[in-house]
């Protein structure tokens, strides 16, 4: 196969198109042509006046494709290597493995684990996807909470309602394999290229379901509503896990655990501690959403080619390193996208954002980060970080006034330190509903100056962000994992045989993809 990895393609492309730039481009016939993929594409909009995407394509071709490499000479041009994932041959275990957990790390160790001939068994506490959207919904629109199944827990994980965006870097054969998997389990398509891709609230749903389906059918067991409760561990090595299971305590033999539990379980971090697993703090980062006009946003990015079909809902991204030392960043931005009641303890509120397949939604947010490190802590409990979350959800929940309200303020009263009396252009996506209030009133002062400062210089960069009817939301506390559950070269917990922490959780993703990668490695380490 031959890469090609600068071509500049209209946005109003068909595959005739590609093929006769392709030709050109190699200096060959159009005949010789067999196929081409797009394995990259990339909107390029900085000039607005020429907007288009920049693409990476592989091509098959007949005769000797190194002789066409040879003859043209070029950077842009190369040998490809398709990206094959092998599920590792299975070694011979004693027991079954068990995963705690049902995000995207636990769901691609169980995935892994199960095509190996391993039949794992899969413990998650919430629900399954199906009823975990029923009580998801019904929380938003009644402010009922379900502290085991909510937006944090429950089969998919936190990404399962937050857009299904995948950050994909570099390639490489694992993560085309967990690519490939999405695709298979009715995930569109254009995620094996897009430069941002992402699958939807809405559609991810159905992929998450068909993947657990492929587990069970190569006769792995997935449990829905079992809470871990402990860790068994003698003399160094993992000997069980204990589980409360629609009410009655039960137990499951193993000698390897594959914990990937997620940012949000704070009751587990503290039994872990309890038993003696090695926990650290690791910085993290909190702030609020913040929401403009869809339509203000397209302009802004696209200007005259906003609202073209093939460029959809525009997106952001955006980082500022104070002179503070803070940085101050966007994160989890959703085009079209809804702002959303994202707790999972009761009288305590965070935020998240999500965006269904068509983000067609009216307005765009992203969450606005300001980094959070080991001084701004209180003590050197590896668990601090968690309570410097808790005290701002319950600070958050108190200004929103109770029913998980959450608190909101217009941009340009933010900006000037004072409260909010009336919306303007933006109106707030949120529920289960809204309340005036400070967000000095709910967040630390070096958050908020951080934030005042941040968002001016964001408007440098793109002139507009500060629109003074914008509206910011609060408070954001649960972007990633205050804590790293340490461990060595071998995946396993420091000093415990057969524990492995794993995902966004336990402090080694950020991410779906990346994730549900550091699932596919604790599982090919359990198989040897």
């Amino acid at each position: 196969m031959i890469k090609i990895t600068d071509l500049v393609v209209a946005l109003t492309y068909d595959l005739k198109m590609l093929e006769d730039m392709v030709a050109k481009r190699l200096h060959i016939e159009h005949s010789r042509i067999e196929r081409i993929s797009i394995t990259k594409r990339t909107v390029n909009a900085r000039n607005k006046e020429d907007i288009h995407f920049d693409m990476t394509v592989v091509v098959c071709i007949s005769g000797d494709e190194n002789e066409v490499i040879a003859m043209n000479r070029n950077k842009s041009i190369s040998q490809e290597t398709e990206l094959i994932y092998t599920v590792p041959t299975i070694k011979k275990l004693k027991e079954r493995p068990v995963i705690v957990g049902c995000g995207p790390a636990g769901m691609f160790a169980a995935l892994i684990l199960a095509q190996a001939g391993a039949r794992p068994i899969l413990l998650e506490r919430g629900l399954d996807v199906d009823s975990r959207k029923r009580k998801v919904l019904n929380f938003w629109r009644t402010g009922i909470l379900d502290t085991q199944t909510n937006v944090q827990f429950g089969e998919g994980g936190a990404g399962a309602f937050s857009d299904g965006k995948l950050k994909i870097g570099q390639k490489n054969c694992r993560k085309m394999k967990v690519l490939n998997e999405f695709v298979q389990a009715g995930a569109p398509p254009e995620i094996l290229y897009l430069s941002k891709p992402h699958i939807g609230t809405d559609r991810l749903n159905d992929t998450v379901k068909r993947i657990r389906e492929q587990v069970i059918s190569l006769g792995g067991e997935v449990r829905f509503k079992a809470t871990v409760t402990e860790i068994l561990i003698k003399d160094g090595q993992v000997t069980g896990v204990r589980f409360e299971e629609k009410g009655k305590n039960s137990e499951v033999s193993t000698d390897n655990v594959v914990l990937a539990i997620g940012h949000s379980a704070r009751d587990t971090f503290e039994s872990l501690l309890n038993s003696g697993v090695y926990i650290e703090q690791k910085p993290f980062a909190v702030g609020v959403r913040i929401e403009h006009a869809q339509e203000m946003i397209d302009k802004i990015q696209y200007g005259g080619f906003a609202g073209h079909p093939e460029l959809g809902a525009a997106d952001y991204k955006m980082v500022v390193h104070l002179q503070n030392g803070r940085g101050v960043y966007t994160f989890c931005m959703c085009p079209g996208g809804t702002v959303v009641a994202a707790t999972s303890e009761e009288n305590r509120l965070t935020t998240n954002g999500m965006s269904e397949f068509a983000r067609d939604g009216r307005n765009a947010n992203t969450a606005l980060l300001v980094t959070i490190g080991k001084n701004d802590l209180d003590n050197d409990d590896p668990l601090a970080g968690c309570a410097f979350q808790r005290r701002i959800e319950a600070a958050a929940f108190a200004a929103g006034g109770g029913g998980y309200k959450a608190p909101v303020q217009r941009l340009e009263d933010f900006l000037q330190k004072r409260k909010t009396t009336a919306f303007g252009d933006v109106l707030p996506t949120y529920l289960p509903g809204t309340e005036f209030a400070e967000l000095d009133s709910f967040l630390p002062e070096y958050i908020t100056h951080s934030l005042r400062q941040a968002i001016l210089e964001m408007d440098q960069w793109m002139p507009g962000f500060a629109y003074p009817d914008a509206l910011l939301t609060g408070a954001e506390t649960r972007s990633s994992s205050p804590v790293r559950i340490t461990r060595g070269d071998s995946l396993e917990a420091i000093g415990i045989k057969g524990l492995y922490p794993c995902g966004e959780g336990a402090g080694y993703a950020g991410g779906i993809i990346s994730a549900a990668v550091d699932g596919v490695l604790c599982a090919e380490q359990i198989l040897g």
